[in-house]
């Protein structure tokens, strides 16, 4: 795969994940910010954007989403899980939401 297919694929990530924040925070902000572990200063700006402002910000060459500070370890017992089909996802959503928020700040003094 090209670089130029890799950078349009990240574009479309991008635009897709901004989108759906913005309906996860119209919907339910506080569950939207739980969610996407995002503060209300950072929801409040994604509901504020329009079509054009998030197409732009989509326009970047890195991803937008990320892996909210989650360990290998916890991804292994999520991925990994032997319990009963009907109970995984709880499961999942149960480790994953134990997963502490982080401002992007506090993440670059580490």
């Amino acid at each position: 795969m090209s670089q130029t297919s890799f950078i349009d694929e990240i574009q479309e990530m991008n635009l897709a994940y901004l989108l759906l924040a913005q309906r996860l925070l119209g919907e339910d902000r506080e569950a939207g910010m739980f969610r996407l572990k995002v503060d209300a200063e950072t929801a409040d700006l994604l509901l504020s954007l329009n079509a054009r402002q998030l197409t732009q910000l989509s326009r970047s060459n890195q991803l937008l989403c990320h892996f909210a500070s989650i360990s290998a370890q916890r991804l292994q017992q999520v991925t990994q899980d032997p319990r009963d089909q009907g109970l995984s996802g709880l499961h999942a959503a149960l480790l994953l939401a134990d997963t502490p928020f982080e401002r992007p700040d506090e993440r670059a003094r580490r």
